[in-house]
């Protein structure tokens, strides 16, 4: 069921909807994010905006699929729904965020030296239906963006009241629920509260249950008066989960598991995020604006995982902990003023202290630990500061040049093996430059270079002993440099717009998964090309179309036939439809990732994957009746596949296996929502 059969069902759809007479309808207008006129005002052709109304009627199977609202990116599983997805953009197997960052209401969510991978970036927390708008940009060409932000950035951005309050309830197949609510009131003239919280239970198609139990919360007060607009919100998530993780290929061909079986009984996890975001902004007239952020976050996650099962440890088995225990604390300022007719300032900095008072690895049997691997606990200090400045070179030309420079410093103490602790520093200076012609009405072109940036988990810039081994080990810089060049095109007339864009992106160190050890290593310099087209049309009011393709190739800069990159994705295919009558709303998504090497010299490859996804909504009054079926076709795809040595019980050694998570199969999801 691969493409064809997504465009078999897009005319399937479509011709009940194109049947409708003038009269049924809807004379209702949707503006949509994606139909902004970013003309004049973008300074890349990869970056854009996505607002609520792209995605309220998008089939959601989790909420880390909001990044899929970012043209090329897609986010899958290999874990219970507590854990963060797995993300893809640009030919880069992201694992958890190492390359791409996102922020909530300007306070970010990555987590630096994570207990489990560089950059862990878990957007479970997130109520999708108070999500106003998402910002999105690619690539090193942005003064402001910092650390993780290489292959793109995300800027979530969450409503100060609704225009409706809400309260729903979902449910569906293999024991889902789900209940969320939202309200907004006016305390004054100038000051709104918004509250939203919601529960999720899920067990999953999996034969063994995942006992998904998840309670998010956020409250959000405003406050307007005069030149200056005022924000604080409080966020509250928990989460606690049992997983299937990814299995060998040959158990389920031997009929030892089937398809949805698992091997290890006890892997899953619990998490909490709790935090407290301020936003100050004030407009200072004649074009001067200052924007405050401050934020602090107490964070906690246990994470149980099995990649080999008996390959280290054949009578206790391979199971291992990850534990990280932090509390963040930063603030961030932005201040923007024109200095003349021609030209625009944009200045700012940054400071971030995370304080990860625990963060670990320990060997476990049946969720006990038996031994430590490693723990530590670990102090990280970053400070930033940067420039940017938008010059009219003539009525039609524009350049933007800016200059970002970043310093880290970090104290390890290692509580498992003293000689692994010590302090280090690094900074790094990253200019960029960009140009965007406006050729026509609707028409510009742009070119952009820069350079940025990924930290690394600063315990390997003090480490001197392998924990695992006892031997040697070599250290890695914190910051390794990333440089990248795009030039592409923006198109905007009336009711389209489209991209198309061409990119070239390099890191110093490749951040690669390694299976066996559940965490991401530094390996060798690697090198992108890639192009990506976007479109957006909106005919007449009541239908919506959008598609994305991406292609990318992905190397290692070595010589030699192993220069491939595992699990680089080198092709992304979406789009979907969304037809808007009164009272029936229906929306159909379809979403393909292609092939990826998973070895380096590229003899055993991933198969590409395809889900279609539907849904359809009608309101009654203040009802709003809705249906979502999620894998369409009952595709038997992969989420993310890995190949690495293991060892089953009855083996007598390693076996090295393609070991794959499976997508859901096809389930039938129904929710009531009710407005007031």
């Amino acid at each position: 069921m691969k493409l064809p059969l997504a465009i078999i069902l897009t005319i399937a759809v479509a011709a009940p909807a194109l049947a409708q007479s003038p009269e049924e309808v809807s004379d209702t207008v949707v503006i949509y994010g994606r139909a902004l006129d970013l003309v004049g005002e973008a300074t890349s052709a990869s970056e854009g905006i996505v607002g609520y109304a792209d995605f309220q009627d998008r089939p959601l199977s989790r909420a880390g699929e909001l990044v899929e609202v970012i043209p090329g990116a897609i986010a899958t599983q290999h874990s219970g729904e507590g854990k963060a997805n797995q993300y893809f953009l640009r030919g880069f197997n992201l694992d958890h965020g190492t390359d791409f960052s996102a922020s909530m209401d300007g306070a970010p969510i990555n987590n630096r030296t994570h207990g489990h991978g560089q950059g862990y970036l878990d957007l479970n927390f997130m109520i999708p239906e108070i999500v106003e708008q998402v910002r999105y940009r690619k690539g090193p060409y942005h003064a402001d963006s910092g650390d993780f932000s290489v292959a793109g950035s995300a800027a979530f951005r969450t409503y100060d009241a609704l225009l409706e309050d809400f309260a729903e309830i979902r449910v569906g197949e293999f024991g889902y629920v789900r209940g969320v609510a939202a309200a907004s009131f006016d305390l004054s003239s100038e000051t709104t509260l918004l509250v939203a919280g919601g529960g999720e239970t899920y067990d999953g198609p999996w034969a063994l249950d995942q006992d998904l139990r998840k309670l998010a919360a956020m409250a959000k007060l405003t406050h307007e008066t005069g030149n200056a607009r005022y924000s604080v919100a409080l966020w509250a998530y928990e989460n606690q989960w049992d997983s299937t993780d990814q299995v060998p290929l040959r158990a389920v061909e031997s009929g030892l598991i089937d398809r949805f079986g698992y091997i290890d009984p006890d892997l899953g996890g619990d998490t909490s995020r709790y935090a407290i975001v301020g936003n100050a902004e004030f407009d200072h007239g004649a074009g001067a604006s200052t924007k405050v952020n401050a934020y602090a976050v107490a964070y906690e996650l246990s994470l149980f995982s099995d990649f080999t099962y008996l390959l280290e440890d054949p009578v206790n088995g391979d199971e291992f902990e990850q534990r990280d225990e932090r509390t963040v604390y930063g603030a961030s300022v932005e201040h923007a003023r024109p200095l003349n007719d021609a030209i625009d300032l944009r200045m700012g900095g940054d400071v971030r202290y995370d304080d990860i008072s625990d963060i670990g690895l320990f060997r476990t049997a049946g969720r006990q630990r038996i031994s430590t691997v490693r723990e530590d606990s670990v102090g990280e200090l970053s400070v930033s500061a940067w420039g940017e400045a938008q010059v009219d070179l003539s009525p039609s030309l524009r350049a933007i040049i800016g200059l970002r420079g970043d310093y880290y410093d970090a104290d390890v103490d290692a509580l498992s093996l003293p000689a692994n602790g010590g302090s280090a520093s690094d900074s790094m200076l990253s200019p960029s430059l960009g140009l965007a012609w406006k050729a026509d009405d609707g028409l510009e072109f742009y070119a952009n270079y820069g350079q940025g940036f990924h930290s690394n988990d600063v315990r390997g810039a003090t480490i001197t002993i392998d924990p695992a081994t006892n031997d040697p080990a070599d250290q890695v810089p914190i910051l390794v440099r990333a440089e990248g060049a795009e030039i592409g095109t923006r198109i905007e007339r009336g009711s389209w717009n489209a991209t198309l864009t061409a990119f070239w992106l390099t890191l110093d160190s490749e951040l690669v998964f390694v299976g066996d050890a559940g965490t991401t290593e530094a390996n060798d310099a690697s090198e992108r090309t890639g192009v990506e087209a976007t479109l957006f049309w909106q005919p007449i009011d009541w239908l919506a179309l959008d598609a994305s393709a991406a292609f990318t190739d992905a190397r290692f800069d070595i010589s030699g036939p192993d220069d491939r990159i595992p699990n680089a994705v080198d092709t992304v295919i979406a789009g979907g439809a969304v037809f808007r009558f009164d009272p029936l709303t229906l929306s159909l998504r379809a979403r393909h990732f292609g092939a990826a090497p998973l070895i380096e010299d590229g003899s055993v490859e991933s198969e590409q994957t395809t889900i279609v996804n539907a849904s359809a909504t009608y309101d009654v009054g203040s009802m709003t009746f809705g249906l979502e079926v999620l894998n369409l076709f009952d595709a038997r795809d992969s989420d993310i596949t890995y190949y690495f040595e293991s060892q089953l019980p009855g083996e007598m050694g390693p076996v090295e296996d393609v070991h794959f998570h499976p997508v859901e199969p096809r389930q039938i999801r129904a929710s009531v929502r009710y407005r007031f």
